[in-house]
């Protein structure tokens, strides 16, 4: 099958309702690294329930609606897909517990062209059940690999959205660096996501790695406590924006390195692996207030 964009564009998502609570905020936090030092009293804040603060990248495990491509309506070849960017805009800083409602909608569908593959945007708002407040926005940039050329009759195609910018060419404002565990992937695969990567080392073996790799959702969110710690005085409720591009793959238990670049309330990092040197995360932009 080849992929229709109208289909797309239309896909009946349902919404999903989650109710967490401040044991799942704390979990999700220690899966991603706080409170790897037992002292560091910022981010006891984050796995303590005593005056519990949620990181806002929580709100990425939130309502996700699945692994929805797998659908063979979808005429997506969802074996070769490639989560390629994430972004989130925060509204309200999420509260130690509640019950929210996750909407999922395809806003973008690129054809890039016969052999090139496509790209998909996907957009959730995350809001809470009760008041309907809406605690985020949500935007995947997922590359189909095996699914270009699906205009090339004449068909409609989406513009590609706009590249994210470079980081400054000069030496980095700060650096923070963060460590993950070598069971972090075992951890953050109970947050929503057990694809087998990243814990059957056959699978990984495989798929070409060495040994099961990081979710890049994990790498992510790690790179969003190094601001938070750096920029923000882990304050959730100061960051605003934190979008990032995945650039290669992270293998637990590895030292990952943000580079902080900062002007005024706008914000450019990277993340690279320490023991490789190897950027995993690049053309990062957030807000601060």
């Amino acid at each position: 099958m080849t992929i229709d964009y109208h289909t797309l564009r239309n896909w009946p998502f349902q919404d999903v309702e989650q109710t967490y609570t401040a044991r799942d905020a704390m979990f999700y936090s220690l899966a991603v690294g706080y409170g790897a030092n037992p002292v560091d009293v910022d981010d006891l804040a984050f796995v303590y329930e005593k005056e519990l603060r949620v990181p806002p990248t929580f709100a990425v495990v939130l309502g996700f609606p699945g692994f929805w491509a797998r659908d063979p309506k979808s005429g997506i070849d969802w074996v070769r897909l490639l989560h390629g960017e994430q972004g989130i805009e925060i509204h309200k800083p999420l509260p130690r517990e509640a019950t929210v409602i996750g909407r999922s909608r395809i806003t973008r569908v690129v054809d890039k062209g016969e052999g090139k593959g496509a790209l998909l945007e996907i957009e959730r708002s995350l809001t809470d059940k009760a008041t309907g407040e809406r605690y985020a926005t949500l935007r995947q940039l997922t590359f189909c690999r095996g699914d270009g050329g699906f205009s090339a009759d004449g068909g409609p195609s989406d513009e590609a959205p706009s590249a994210p910018p470079a980081v400054p060419d000069r030496e980095a404002d700060y650096v923070c660096e963060l460590p993950t565990r070598p069971e972090t992937a075992l951890l953050y695969r109970l947050c929503g996501d057990d694809n087998a990567l990243h814990a059957d080392p056959q699978i990984a073996h495989a798929a070409g790695f060495e040994r099961p790799i990081l979710h890049g959702l994990a790498t992510w969110a790690v790179a969003a406590h190094a601001l938070l710690k750096t920029l923000c005085a882990s304050d959730p409720a100061r960051l605003v924006r934190f979008h990032a591009r995945f650039t290669a793959p992270v293998y637990p238990g590895e030292t990952i390195r943000t580079e902080i670049w900062r002007d005024g309330n706008a914000v450019s990092f990277r993340a690279r692996v320490v023991e490789r040197n190897i950027i995993v995360l690049n053309n990062g932009t957030a807000s601060l207030r």
